[in-house]
């Protein structure tokens, strides 16, 4: 059973006046942010566990209250329908995923449960984040008043604040250190107000997709669509393969036992106009490959000219370059670590 309130979220700010500045923070510094794009759903009854197990792609069945997993929902033919963040609460599960995604997957779950003890609540409007990015994001935390132990990336710790009963959790960026805090509405102005009374400045979600482009990291419905396979997303973190069965887990497993997918998610230096999503590469005419995400990120120097996009394996070794009309582009490892470099 599902119950859905009406959805009543602020618009996310894009930049505060200086989306440079806000980058350059978050590498350098502290950054802060609302999470108003994020939705969260609360999973209840005695089935929980067991039931989400065959319904996600990682593993949920041995993981440890106050521990999470990223992990994808794929339709029976393997292809990706939605991401998201399953964390194992003492006496719930709680999911966060895209604010756009929620609809879809509340769907989804609701045509799984059929006579599993499990009740799916969106809880949006009762749980709201701050995040915090940069390398000094633990230490703005604690001198906001924020005590919690130094744990790995996705566990978290629920504290008291200024009597305010508050969730911290570790985010799993490959490179940036970033956390979140859970909180209730009303409380969340007060959280952003110390934080930024601390040191942290604001930025906006500008400076915020800057960041993940450059760590390389996928977005779905930006890098990531309906037609993609996991392992072409190369998201291995999002798939456990010794869980058991899963909906689309027999298409995972072929993939694995035959050692490939015909193309993967990469990176590209970019020399020449900035390729727009959705752009084609080509190579002798032939297609071989697809721009999901550009930017210029502003670095320390100037500007540094990047793509995310996907390549087929026989020409996506880093160092390959192809010619477009007006751009050459050079493949790289992920992440574009040049950008992290002061």
């Amino acid at each position: 059973m599902i119950s859905t309130p009406l959805q009543d979220r602020t618009i996310a700010i894009a930049d505060f006046g200086d989306v440079r500045a806000e980058f350059h923070e978050m590498l350098t510094g502290c950054g802060v942010y609302e999470l108003n794009w994020r939705a969260k759903a609360t999973l209840t009854g005695s089935d929980r566990v067991r039931w989400l197990n065959g319904i996600i792609t990682n593993n949920i069945r041995d993981l440890s209250p106050g521990h999470a997993v990223y992990a994808f929902l794929l339709n029976p033919q393997g292809r990706i329908l939605g991401d998201l963040y399953a964390y194992h609460r003492a006496d719930s599960l709680v999911i966060d995923t895209d604010a756009a995604q929620l609809p879809k997957v509340l769907a989804l779950f609701d045509h799984y449960i059929i006579m599993d003890d499990v009740e799916v609540s969106d809880t949006t409007l009762k749980i709201r984040g701050i995040g915090v990015k940069g390398p000094r994001a633990r230490a703005t935390l604690q001198a906001a008043g924020m005590d919690f132990p130094d744990f790995s990336p996705l566990s978290s710790a629920d504290i008291t604040w200024m009597s305010i009963p508050v969730t911290v959790i570790r985010g799993d960026g490959p490179i940036v250190a970033s956390y979140e805090i859970w909180a209730s509405p009303e409380n969340i102005g007060a959280i952003r107000e110390a934080l930024e009374k601390s040191g942290a400045k604001p930025v906006g979600t500008t400076a915020l997709n800057y960041l993940r482009i450059a760590e390389g990291i996928p977005q779905y419905g930006q890098d990531i669509r309906e037609r993609d396979l996991p392992q072409e997303t190369q998201q291995e973190r999002a798939l456990h393969f010794a869980k058991g069965c899963y909906i689309g887990q027999e298409i995972v497993e072929r993939i694995r036992s035959r050692g490939a997918v015909h193309r993967k998610f990469t990176g590209f230096l970019v020399d020449g106009v900035l390729p727009a999503p959705g752009t084609k590469i080509q190579i002798d005419g032939k297609e071989v490959g697809e721009i999901t995400s550009s930017a210029s990120l502003p670095i320390a120097n100037g500007q540094y000219p990047v793509a995310l996009g996907y390549v087929r394996r026989e020409v996506g070794s880093p160092g390959q370059q192809i010619q477009l009309e007006n751009t050459k582009l050079t493949i790289t490892h992920l992440p574009f670590t040049e950008v992290f470099k002061h």
